[in-house]
């Protein structure tokens, strides 16, 4: 399956802690990434994460034209709700093509994990079907 993963920069250390614990499970799945975010995940552990851009420059859209084309299965986005963002469009954007698309959507460390360990049962298997 393919994972989306995204992280402002207040909670860029809580989705790489994310992933450290989570690594065997994300090992068996295709991971994209936002830039910076995708760097920092792939030097805590060893995971091949297909990069974009940084969000602000453009990954976040770039993550967005996959989801309009059904090419993610899952997006973990660890956002600061408490932080205004300059590119809130392109992440307004996000939680709306995931909603359309049907796309299983964490913005929290909890949903994340109930989203990670699903996947790993192979409660998402649906995502398959539909696409």
């Amino acid at each position: 399956m393919n994972i989306g993963l995204i992280a402002h920069n207040s909670k860029k250390t809580l989705l790489q802690d994310f992933c450290i614990a989570y690594r065997g499970i994300l090992s068996k799945h295709n991971i994209y990434a936002t830039g910076t975010t995708g760097r920092m995940v792939e030097e805590a552990t060893g995971l091949s994460v297909h990069k974009f851009l940084a969000g602000h420059l453009g990954g976040e859209t770039q993550l967005c034209t996959l989801i309009e084309n059904n090419d993610m299965d899952m997006i973990i986005f660890m956002r600061d709700p408490l932080t205004k963002q300059k590119h809130e469009p392109d992440i307004t954007n996000i939680f709306k093509l995931c909603d359309e698309h049907n796309i299983p959507f964490a913005t929290n460390i909890a949903t994340a994990e109930v989203l990670i360990l699903a996947l790993d049962r192979g409660d998402l298997a649906w995502r398959e079907i539909y696409k």
